[in-house]
C-alpha cells in the first residue's frame, strides 16, 4: 500500500501541474468567456478533491505516521480554500460585472495558494517515498 501512496501522490502532483496549464488556457483563450476555464474548473472542483481523498485513504492504509498523515490532509483543506478565494474574488466585481482592484488582489491570492498547495504535495510525495523505501539492512560483522 505504501507504493500506492507514492503513485497516487505523484498523480496528484501531475494533476496540479496540469491545473496550471488549464488556468493558462483559460487566461489566453480569445475571445474569453465563462467556458474558457472549463478544464480548470472541472479539474479543480472534481478531479483534484477526489485525488486528495484517495491520497488520504492511501496514507491511512499505508500506516503513515501522524505528521505525514496530517500533511496529506492539508492539500484538501487548501483546495477548499482555493474555491473560497475564487468565489470571494468573483464577489468583488462591480455592478457591470467588471473586475475591481479588490477582486484582482483576492484573485492573486488564488494563485499564491495554488503554489503553496503544490509545495505541500511535493512534501507529501517525498514523505511517501521515504515511507515506501526499503528499510536499510544492518550487516553484522563476522569475527
Amino acid at each position: 500500500m505504501r507504493k500506492a501512496f507514492v503513485i497516487v501522490t505523484g498523480m496528484l502532483l501531475a494533476v496540479f501541474a496540469l491545473q496550471f496549464v488549464f488556468a493558462a488556457v483559460g487566461a489566453f483563450t480569445r475571445p474569453g468567456g465563462d467556458g474558457s476555464y472549463t478544464l480548470h474548473s472541472i479539474t479543480g472542483m472534481a478531479v483534484i478533491p477526489g485525488l486528495c481523498l484517495l491520497t488520504i485513504v492511501c496514507a491511512v492504509l499505508a500506516r503513515a505516521p501522524g505528521r505525514v498523515l496530517a500533511m496529506t490532509v492539508l492539500p484538501l483543506g487548501l483546495v477548499v480554500l482555493q474555491a473560497l478565494i475564487a468565489m470571494l474574488a468573483r464577489a468583488f466585481t462591480d455592478a457591470s460585472g467588471a473586475s475591481t482592484t479588490a477582486g484582482l488582489v483576492v484573485g492573486g491570492l488564488h494563485a499564491v495558494n495554488a503554489i503553496i498547495v503544490v509545495h505541500v504535495v511535493v512534501g507529501v510525495l517525498r514523505a511517501a517515498q521515504e515511507l515506501a523505501a526499503p528499510a536499510p539492512t544492518v550487516q553484522v560483522a563476522q569475527r
